[in-house]
């Protein structure tokens, strides 16, 4: 049972996307969340914090005592909490172990054997609760999960998301076909995939009745491993319950030519979807990367949403996504860590990441103004993290900024200060090991360690904001709350 919150009011400075390419930076403010997670009010560009306090209190009368107050200190801020739209939660052991293989290689080297591994709850405990707690702490206050084919395993993740605090769709993976999916890890049938994935929608009711912290979201795997059987009934399951869905979309050419081979009556990887049923705007369709003209349209027409994995499309080297291209098409995209295909849980790494494949793209293009049409910005990629990721999700009215009525789902953000000495607090010897002695160590400033980012005190914001998208970490979130909840703090 999530605990009684009390009124809380934030105060300082606060940083959220106005739209894709600005965003909005605002000093002396306050936003008032109330007992039930909600934003109830935002005052902007008061004369100080402390006039901001007085017309926030005033705006709502609540009493100064009987509200919980959280303020900003110099280079901090407030941001929203980071959205990823495609992880996989079994696969957290294996981040960073991709190897030398690509897509389908790495699926039978790594993956199937560490998924079907967690029906041992034991370990599926052990490894969902590291991953549920890690990305809270890398400030993803909502993550799309895929979890496994084993219903308990999946049933315990949604419980842990749950516990924990976190804001989640929890997926069942669904994966029936014989010969491409291992006989040890897969579903006995297209009704028995049914089956299952109704079992977990009915334990995340139970557990959450208005889904109002975590869901189900529908899984099938990724065509190939669907039989179309699989994924009509899925559709189907759709149509009756809203529920939002996830699967792949060409994300290596080798899947891409195992499609065409599956599904020879489908012209092209999207249209197998549509064929099934599942190409709708509660889809979200992960990687994207070697789509064509005639796919892109037909996600536009049927407004389904795409999410961007840059590291893992490096890792796997499957190719370079063109998020512009994608955008001038009219497809929104969310960002994903695609833990483990990709390496980090940080959606800032996957923002960070976004913006540089973004530059690769731009090499291919044709002449200087496409060229720098096709990079993106720091407005941009912080966009995907949060309102372009609600969007993906259908949370736009919830989440992604600070806006009355929309949820508290928001993280402190702190960089490192330099002192005069050059120091920072914790640093107290030379490179060569020297110790240069208590006077010479600043004073404590902003807490304990505060990761890469060095603030010298000339940076503008928009400055300060480009160091933490480049530079940042988990050390540079301070505080997280989700729906209100303080979910993750540290020094």
């Amino acid at each position: 049972m999530r605990p009684e919150l009390r009124n809380q009011l934030l105060l300082g400075t606060f940083v959220h996307s106005k739209s894709r390419r600005e965003l909005d930076v605002f000093h002396n403010g306050a936003v008032a969340v109330d007992a039930h997670g909600k934003i109830a009010a935002v005052e902007r560009e008061c004369a100080s914090v402390e006039a901001a306090k007085t017309q926030a209190l005033a705006k709502l009368g609540w009493d100064a005592n009987d509200v919980e107050i959280h303020m900003t200190k110099e280079s901090q801020f407030f941001f929203p909490g980071l959205i990823d739209t495609h992880i996989h939660a079994p696969q957290y052991p294996n981040a960073g172990i991709f190897g030398k293989t690509t897509l389908l290689d790495w699926l039978e080297k790594y993956t199937f054997p560490m998924e079907s591994s967690l029906k041992d709850l034991a370990k599926a405990h052990k490894v969902y609760t590291a991953v549920v707690r890690r990305t809270l702490a890398h400030g993803t206050t909502t993550a799309a999960y895929y979890a496994t084919i084993d219903v308990d395993a999946t049933n315990l993740l949604a419980d842990l998301c749950l516990a924990l605090g976190q804001r989640a769709f929890v997926g069942r993976v669904c994966m029936d076909r014989p010969g491409i999916n291992p006989d040890y890890y897969r579903d006995a049938s297209a009704e028995a995939a049914l089956r299952a994935t109704e079992q977990t929608i009915a334990h995340i009711r139970a557990a959450d009745p208005q889904f109002d912290l975590v869901a189900p979201v529908l899984t099938p795997r990724f065509a190939p491993s669907c039989t179309p059987e699989s994924m009509r009934a899925l559709s189907k399951l759709q149509k009756e319950g809203g529920y939002l869905a996830q699967t792949h979309i060409s994300e290596n050419k080798g899947e891409i030519e195992l499609v065409h081979e599956l599904f020879p009556g489908s012209r092209s990887y999207a249209q197998v979807y549509d064929d099934h049923g599942l190409l709708t705007p509660r889809m979200v369709l992960a990687h994207a990367v070697h789509l064509t003209e005639e796919e892109a349209s037909l996600i536009a027409l049927r407004r389904s949403k795409v999410s961007h994995c840059p590291c893992s499309n490096s890792s796997l080297t499957s190719g370079a996504a063109r998020v512009r291209w994608m955008w001038q098409k009219g497809i929104e995209v969310g960002l994903g860590t695609d833990v483990s295909g990709g390496y980090s849980p940080s959606i800032l790494e996957a923002a960070r990441q976004a913006a540089l494949v973004s530059r690769h793209v731009a090499t291919h293009a044709d002449d200087p103004d496409e060229m720098e049409r096709c990079k993106l910005s720091v407005e941009e990629v912080l966009y995907l993290a949060t309102r372009g990721g609600a969007v993906c999700l259908g949370l736009e009215d919830r989440i992604g900024s600070f806006e009355v009525g929309k949820d508290w789902d928001a993280q402190l953000v702190g960089l490192g200060r330099v002192a005069d000495s050059g120091l920072r607090e914790g640093e107290e010897c030379t490179a060569n090991g020297h110790d240069l002695g208590a006077a010479a160590v600043p004073a404590p400033i902003n807490g304990c360690d505060e990761g890469n980012v060095d603030i010298f005190g000339w940076e503008s914001w928009e400055e300060m904001l480009a160091k933490w998208l480049y530079n940042g970490d988990d050390r540079n979130t301070k505080k997280v709350w989700v729906k209100g909840r303080l979910v993750h703090a540290r020094r």
